[in-house]
């Protein structure tokens, strides 16, 4: 099969891993303190990914006659086209599925994962509640991670490398920023031409045999309120002047705050979460949307 992510396996003590970018000092931990007296193993993969082009329609807005948001106001459109930078979630945005619930059901633990993240999304339950018991259903060890990775290529949404490319033409700097985990994401940021040090997610741990021994509880998207946390630090490091949020779940909508996003759209080409956009100051059904509205 062509574009196999291939791995070596380093095992190492718990340390820092050291960034060249200012954003991700103190919650890029690779561990918790909790893993420090634990030899643990990290993937080190190379940076060629092939992804599953979308043959699927985005949801269509036949179904948004109750929204009033469908069509933004010209203080939006000023934002959105005025932005320096937009973050966007990963899962049921940037991609078609949810990352947890797929590598789930690839170890056998679908069904009872997905309902975890569908009460995570619509925001019924705290984040990190929600994802430590979604873990605790299946135990990904990192030899399952590996072939998972291997033989289910990242499914983009249709329209988001055109969107992505779009922005980086126009200055605008692009932000991944998930719940997800780096491991799954970082074929993603690959694709999109996204740099490392723009993706903001969460970090599974193995120990020294390869089985799973938790995630980093360091990391600010582990939790609720974390995409909000993490945009304001890249708002306040790189000092930008307009910043907008892309997402469909609740805590995306979370990053729209004081010192955080100005603008949250909502993205409901995959799953429309209506607690969710209808507090949206935009909600799409489709990239093509905001693509257009660019020119």
């Amino acid at each position: 099969m062509e574009g196999l992510v291939h791995y070596r396996i380093n095992p190492i003590h718990a340390t820092r891993r050291q960034y060249h970018s200012c954003l991700v000092p103190a919650f890029s931990l690779l561990l918790s303190k909790n893993f420090t007296k634990t030899p643990v193993l990290f993937m080190k993969g190379h940076r060629s990914f092939n992804s599953v082009v979308a043959s699927v329609q985005p949801l269509d807005a036949s179904g948004s006659g109750h929204f009033d948001n469908t069509l933004p106001s010209k203080v939006i459109l000023q934002l959105w086209r005025s932005a320096d930078a937009v973050c966007f979630d990963v899962d049921s945005t940037v991609c078609l599925d949810e990352g947890i619930d797929e590598l789930a059901e690839f170890c056998g633990a679908g069904k009872a994962v997905a309902d975890w993240t569908a009460r995570a999304m619509g925001g019924s339950v705290p984040f990190e509640e929600a994802l430590a018991a979604r873990l605790s259903l299946f135990k990904p060890s990192l030899p399952q991670v590996q072939e998972f990775l291997e033989t289910r290529p990242p499914k983009i949404s249709p329209g988001i490398n055109e969107l992505v490319k779009k922005l980086k033409a126009k200055n605008t700097n692009v932000y991944l920023i998930s719940g997800g985990f780096r491991q799954m994401i970082n074929p993603v940021a690959s694709i999109l031409g996204i740099p490392p040090e723009n993706i903001f997610a969460n970090q599974l741990l193995f120990g020294s045999s390869g089985e799973f021994v938790g995630f980093d509880v360091n990391e600010p998207t582990s939790r609720s309120g974390g995409k909000a946390t993490a945009v304001q630090k890249i708002r306040k490091v790189r000092g930008y002047k307009a910043l907008v949020m892309i997402g469909d779940g609740a805590t995306d909508l979370e990053a729209r705050k004081p010192g955080g996003a100005d603008l949250f759209i909502c993205y409901a080409g995959v799953q429309l979460r209506e607690a969710v956009a209808v507090k949206a100051d935009w909600l799409v059904f489709n990239f093509a949307d905001l693509i257009n509205s660019l020119e």
